[in-house]
């Protein structure tokens, strides 16, 4: 499974120790959790059960009859203490038990936690066992889960969020693609493997916008409804607050002017977003010039999402009168580029962190983030654990990076009072004659062409 390896090399260390585990997977669907375990399970003994949205009795029944088909045995009781005792893997190997959206059980009946827990002490099934416990639905995982399990809960083994792709796994979908290419799938569809594997390779971005996404026969052209329809209700209170802060009113006041509904409203549909992963609250990197940083900024965090609803969604009427080629030149062309160019800084931080890891930066990368300023931005700053800093300027869209964009950089600093032991430097395309020289004399200033790279 193309940039999943990680994941799967994780499950295969858990999968070869000894003794039992209890292992809790979940994430959004379109990062195909699914699909990770179907692989992870391949050559393996396992038994799979998808456990439907339906009342505890008729869950178990289910349950019952799947085992009895599965092994093809007869069953003469009906209670998950006897069903895991009937699971097996027929010989020596350990046992893959899979429980596909597994809160639907345990939010009716306890007696199944009881019993997994049982299954892992080895006071059911002989053999060795790994329960694989999947989810999609994020926020009761996050939020409701410990509570549900109880004391119990420390019988868990290990829990594995299923996040998007980062932008290096991400670009294994497209072999041959340059920067630029990547970074515009990446900046519109984001990291999510269901999305990136229907994006048409041999064809240009304006083809895979036109017929993917405004085509209302595209693919991912209800993708948005659909996944924020999945886990939340009140369907017109969230569109109305993620199209607002698509279009830039980020902070609770804008909110409460633009939409009309009351601050406690906003505010609880936000934590609503923010749980499922769609909505972020930006947090400026911690410098001297708190005073002179912008707060309480929210952002669209899921990258699909905040594409459709900045470019989509607030021409709906046009979407559907118009043809999607001409569509994507009047409300999309003008503005991808500069719409890229928080995920091409996205992508400088993720190589930069990359360096890091390889020991390949001047400093150790203690915590790293972006300064958001009331007068200018600072792209990146990478600090070590004595407070030395790294400083980064990112150029996506000007057709050179310039001295004049450095001074700016200078000026963005100044506000934040803080200083550079070292700066990064990450063009998509190009430096100034005059900046190269520049650099040439001095040591702490580096230049990262990123098509070279990546």
């Amino acid at each position: 499974m193309a940039g999943r390896n990680s994941e799967l090399q994780y499950l295969e260390q858990l999968y070869r120790k000894s003794g039992n585990q209890i292992l809790v997977l979940y994430g959004r669907r379109e990062n195909q959790g699914r699909e990770l375990i179907q692989e992870f399970c391949q050559g393996k003994k396992f038994f799979y059960y998808f456990a439907p949205e339906v009342s505890a009795k008729a869950q178990k029944m289910r349950m019952g009859r799947e085992i009895a088909a599965h092994y093809k045995v007869s069953l003469s009781e009906e209670n998950y203490d006897y069903y895991f005792k009937r699971i097996k893997s027929g010989d020596s190997s350990k046992l893959v038990f899979v429980i596909e959206e597994f809160q639907h059980i345990i939010k009716r009946d306890a007696k199944f936690w009881e019993g997994i827990v049982r299954l892992r002490d080895k006071k059911l099934y002989p053999g060795p066992v790994m329960v694989l416990l999947y989810s999609t639905d994020i926020p009761w995982i996050d939020q409701e889960m410990q509570e549900a399990l109880g004391t119990s809960g420390k019988k868990v083994t290990g829990t594995l969020k299923i996040n998007d792709l980062p932008f290096v796994d991400a670009a294994q979908y497209f072999p041959g693609y340059s920067l630029r290419q990547n970074v515009e799938v990446y900046g519109i569809l984001g990291g999510k493997p269901e999305y990136l594997a229907k994006w048409d390779l041999q064809k240009d971005v304006k083809y895979n916008v036109c017929t993917h996404i405004l085509s209302r026969k595209g693919c991912f052209h209800d993708s948005v409804e659909r996944a924020i329809r999945s886990h939340l209700r009140e369907l017109s209170v969230y569109h109305t607050i993620l199209e607002a802060v698509a279009s830039g009113k980020r902070k609770l006041n804008e909110l409460y002017k633009e939409t009309g509904f009351s601050r406690a409203k906003i505010s609880v549909y936000l934590k609503n977003l923010m749980a499922f992963d769609v909505v972020e609250k930006v947090c400026s990197f911690e410098t001297g010039g708190w005073e002179n940083a912008q707060k309480g900024l929210y952002q669209i965090k899921d990258t699909y999402i905040n594409f459709w609803f900045k470019f989509v969604y607030p021409h709906l009427s046009e979407l559907y009168s118009m043809e999607p080629e001409a569509f994507y030149e009047r409300y999309i062309a003008g503005e991808l580029e500069s719409h890229l160019t928080p995920y091409f800084i996205k992508v400088c931080m993720e190589y930069l962190q990359f360096l890091d890891d390889t020991h390949k930066l001047p400093l150790e990368i203690h915590k790293i983030g972006t300064w958001v300023g009331k007068r200018g931005n600072i792209d990146i700053i990478a600090q070590n654990s004595v407070r030395e800093n790294l400083i980064c300027l990112c150029n996506w869209t000007e057709p050179q990076m310039t001295f004049e964009m450095c001074q700016q950089l200078f000026a963005s600093m100044e506000q934040a009072k803080v200083t550079a032991n070292f700066y990064y430097l990450f063009t998509a395309k190009g430096f100034d004659e005059k900046l190269v020289r520049m650099v040439a004399k001095e040591p702490r200033i580096f230049l990262v062409d990123m098509n070279r790279v990546i």
